[in-house]
Parts: C-alpha cells; sequence; structure tokens
C-alpha cells in the first residue's frame, strides 16, 4: 500500500534526576556530598532510508517517545543516558508542523541524519551543589523533561521525470516498456491509483528514475479526482514528458488534452508549469493518430516544445525518446549546485534566558517575578526542600531580586511569586 501522508507525536526522553547522597566509608562516617547527576534523555533523529518509498510504517504507528535517562547513583556516578531514537523516512519527506503548517525539514539526501529533538538535560545531583560554606547540601535537581512536537510527514516522490496526461494515455505502458517496472496496465481510467516509479538504464552504471503520476482530469488544481494528492508528486521532477492519446481512443481530442492538462499544471504551481516539458504522441500505431499527430506537432512547436511520436505498445520510437530524455537528465544533474544537508532541526530555545534576567509585574495583589531562567531553575528543585529554599535566597540575593523588590517601595507583607515559589516580602 502506498502510504504519501502520516501525522506523528514526537517526545524526547526526560533528562534523570539527580540524586542526594553522602559518602559512607568504614573510616569516614560523615563523608561529604556524593550524589550524582542524572542522566540524559533520549534525543530524536529523522533517518532518511534510501530503501524506503513510502510512509507505510507510520499507519500504525503514530507516536515515538524517547527513553529517559537514569537517575544518578550514589559515589558521584552519573546515571545511564536514554538511548536515542531513529525514525526512518524516504528521501523526499517534508517535515511540517501541524500547528503552524511551517515546513520544518525537507529530507532529500539518502544517508542523512538530522537532530530533531534533543533529550532533556540530566538533574545534578547534590555533589555538584557543595561550595567551602555549604559543605552538605541535601538537595538536588530534578531532571530537564524533554521537548514534545506534532508534526506531519508529506512524501513527494523525488523521479528525475514524471509522466503526466489524462487517465489511459498509455503513461503505465511506457514506464513498463522503458523500465523494470511493472504498473497495472489496463483499458480504463484511473488504472493507476498510486505512483509508480522506475528506473530507467540505458548504459550500464547511468540511470535516471521515471515517476507514472496517476492521471489528471479537469479541475485537478482543485482535488478533483484527487488530483492535488497527484500534482505534488511531480513538483520535483527535472522534467516532465506529457504523454497525450493521439489516436483519442476515449473520444476526447488530443489537442484539447493537451491544452487542459496544462492549465492544470498552470492553475496548480507557475514553477511546475514552467518545468520542461517534452510532448509525447503516443498510440502512433493506430490508424486515427496520423491526423491528431501533426495538430499536435504544430501546438507544441508554437509554444517551444520538443515534440515525439511513439507507441508504447510496441515500443515505436520509445528508445529514441529515451536516449533524447538521459541526455537531458544529465544535463540537468551537472548543473545541480550542491545542496547543504541539515543536520539539525533549530526549534525556537524554550529556555535560554540567563538566570538574572528578569521582570516584576503586578498581577492583583500579587508581584509576579517573570524569567525564563529563573523558571527553568525553580521547576528543577524540590520546593519541599528547606535546604533548596535556602540555596534559592542565597541565588536571588545574588542576582539582586530583594533590591529590586527594595526599588519598587513593594510594602511589606506583599505576596511575591516566583514560578511556583510564593514568599512574603518583609525588608
Amino acid at each position: 500500500m502506498f502510504i504519501d501522508r502520516a501525522r506523528i507525536y514526537l517526545k524526547s526522553g526526560d533528562g534523570g534526576d539527580g540524586v542526594v547522597r553522602f559518602r559512607r566509608e568504614k573510616y569516614i562516617p560523615a563523608g561529604g556530598p556524593a550524589g550524582g547527576d542524572g542522566g540524559r534523555g533520549g534525543s530524536i533523529y529523522f533517518i532518511v532510508d534510501g530503501g524506503l518509498s513510502t510512509l507505510m510504517n507510520f499507519r500504525y504507528r503514530r507516536k515515538f517517545v524517547a527513553p529517559s535517562g537514569e537517575a544518578g547513583g550514589s559515589k558521584n556516578q552519573a546515571g545511564k543516558d536514554g538511548e536515542d531514537l531513529f525514525i526512518k523516512v524516504p528521501p523526499g519527506t517534508l517535515v511540517k508542523d501541524v500547528e503552524t503548517g511551517e515546513v520544518l525539514l525537507d529530507l532529500t539526501v539518502p544517508g542523512t541524519q538530522v537532530l530533531v529533538l534533543p533529550g532533556g538535560r540530566g538533574g545534578r545531583g547534590n555533589a555538584r551543589f557543595a561550595t567551602p560554606t555549604r559543605q552538605a547540601p541535601a538537595f538536588a535537581e530534578r531532571g530537564e523533561p524533554g521537548r514534545e512536537l506534532w508534526v506531519e510527514l508529506e512524501l513527494k516522490l523525488l523521479a528525475d521525470v514524471g509522466l503526466v496526461g489524462y487517465p489511459n494515455v498509455g503513461k503505465s505502458t511506457l514506464l513498463s516498456v522503458v523500465s523494470a517496472a511493472r504498473p497495472k496496465v489496463a483499458n480504463y481510467p484511473f488504472t493507476t491509483l498510486t505512483p509508480n516509479l522506475g528506473v530507467v538504464s540505458l548504459e550500464p552504471g547511468r540511470a535516471f528514475v521515471m515517476a507514472d503520476i496517476p492521471g489528471l482530469i479537469e479541475g485537478a488544481h482543485a482535488g478533483v479526482g484527487l488530483g492535488i494528492e497527484f500534482l505534488r508528486h511531480i513538483e520535483r521532477t527535472r522534467l516532465i514528458l506529457h504523454i497525450v492519446d493521439a489516436a483519442g481512443v476515449d473520444g476526447r481530442d488530443p489537442v484539447d488534452d493537451y491544452c487542459k492538462i496544462n492549465q492544470e499544471l498552470r492553475l496548480y504551481s507557475e514553477d511546475l508549469a514552467a518545468c520542461p516539458q517534452i510532448v509525447v504522441a503516443n498510440k502512433a500505431d493506430l490508424p486515427e493518430a496520423e491526423e491528431n499527430i501533426e495538430r499536435l506537432r504544430e501546438v507544441a512547436e508554437k509554444e517551444g516544445r520538443e515534440f515525439f511520436v511513439i507507441s508504447a505498445a510496441t515500443t515505436e520510437g520509445t528508445r529514441t525518446l529515451m536516449e533524447h530524455v538521459d541526455g537531458l537528465v544529465a544535463q540537468f544533474k551537472a548543473a545541480d549546485q550542491p545542496t547543504e544537508v541539515v543536520t539539525e532541526l533549530v526549534l525556537p530555545a524554550e529556555e535560554s534566558s540567563p538566570v538574572d534576567e528578569y521582570e516584576v509585574v503586578l498581577e492583583g495583589d500579587e508581584y509576579v517575578v517573570v524569567g525564563a531562567g529563573l523558571d527553568r531553575i525553580l521547576r528543577r528543585l524540590d520546593l519541599n526542600n528547606p535546604e533548596a529554599i535556602k540555596y534559592l535566597q542565597n541565588l536571588f540575593e545574588k542576582i539582586g531580586l530583594y533590591k529590586t523588590l527594595a526599588e519598587m517601595g513593594i510594602p511589606e507583607g506583599a505576596v511575591v511569586r516566583v514560578g511556583e515559589l510564593e514568599f512574603e516580602y518583609m525588608e
């Protein structure tokens, strides 16, 4: 089954908690602090796997949560880091933010590994808080929570050449005779309901990928006949082969078909309409094609497009067409500029402010201290631990918070709130 869209939930691992421990050795009954740090939570990576061509793996699994780090141990032993989580996606995968629709990543190069969500940092053990004046700290930090994100994966096939045209014009037949692909072929519209890829190799060591895009119809740019689902798969192609049924087997006019399909391309994307295009008159073996071929040639050449006549059913003209396409693709590849490979997704930092950057605002009868750095520290401390509170009081003094409150003229007894911590202000 071909799956080209998936919505998944990602969460990196929480950091392990730091611990409170003291040395307890035979001849050292009152040793110093020895609590170790917690381990880092597992990070989440995307890996571009060239062996995948669909998002089928995400059909039944929608949540990806990396393991948390382990808590620290005694004797200053750090906890074990959580294992990183690697998620494989096919080349051509777009990663979008579900809430904003913003494209976060465009994963095209096989083998690329991108860090998406880093794991939470481990909390510091009590040994890390020892100072000359605080020689036996009895508090530690909790681990930092991992980050979470809902993303939408959208697959756009990576093909050098895209076959477009109305249903039943011979695209699947052409792909089957020039490559090893074996798409389903039958004489009725919409035989192809999913894109098919084929590799065309005319000489050893040189090949190009061709995609048979399901048949387009009038109104495809607006979603008629799943048009948008089909059209986005040719946005990345270097060259379009526009296949036209020159015999008009289904009773349609070939020139009218050609014009309508190009109109759909223009309405969907001007960039797509500007993509190099070769017009291919197929079914030339049928007598009804003779009178239409010259009409098609005239329209195509008037628009500056190359024109070829083939019969996919008998393979007449297919070798000449593929040799020409192979040469063009080689030129396009040679002209491609090297692309910088992204190795890390940079999301807005949640906690980047220094501890001493804050402001005090009045909310009702309370004075609220707002600062991301302070919030980060308070979230990681046990506010029921008297020693942790004492540590915070010293920190508030150090960063000038008490001085700031005094300069604001806050009355004694007023409630001051810093994160989840509340205290009454006293001179």
